[in-house]
């Protein structure tokens, strides 16, 4: 027995597809200058020195952040392409911490980690899964969104250098922002 397609169904099956494509192509355009298509070792000397407690600067991750966070002042970056990159710190009340190398496409509202800490070496590691993410959409960046929102992407817009995400982050908002 024969079954028809109905109308709908050969009308979205294409529009899916083509939104695909069309999907497909427009990440292609955006690519990060770090690590596309190098290899660890050559992406290791692009990272900055691992983050000292002296240059580690807290921020406010939002009314329901159960750890404190830190930026470390020394590890900003802002490049041609607008990303803003950055050592993160988070700690537990107990002393315990993270640490990762991560950046922020504020066009996109996209986060992406590079590498974690080994607290032990003091050394970075490559990241087990390094591609961007959408801040809104994934529950545990809720730091990220935080520092994106109020610090390094005031109204959609990225810093402009490094010592300006300083002195949001030591002013504990940026001027730009409307709380």
């Amino acid at each position: 027995m024969h079954r028809k397609l109905n109308k709908p169904v050969n009308i979205i099956l294409p529009l899916v597809l083509a939104l695909g494509v069309t999907a497909c192509i427009n990440q292609s355009k955006f690519f990060d200058t770090l690590d596309h298509k190098k290899d660890w070792d050559t992406i290791q000397s692009s990272l900055p020195a691992y983050p000292q407690p002296e240059n580690l600067l807290e921020f406010d991750a939002g009314p329901t952040a159960r750890l404190r966070y830190f930026i470390d002042a020394e590890s900003i970056s802002v490049d041609e392409k607008r990303v803003i990159r950055y050592s993160m710190v988070a700690q537990s009340e107990q002393g315990a911490s993270n640490v990762s190398y991560e950046g922020i496409r504020c066009k996109t509202r996209e986060r992406k980690r590079y590498a974690t800490g080994n607290n032990e070496t003091h050394s970075w590691v490559r990241a087990g899964v390094s591609e961007w993410q959408p801040l809104e959409r994934v529950t545990q960046l809720q730091a990220q969104r935080e520092l994106a929102k109020f610090y390094f992407c005031p109204r959609g817009l990225v810093v402009g250098s490094p010592a300006e995400a300083v002195r949001a982050l030591k002013a504990g908002i940026h001027p730009m922002v409307n709380r």
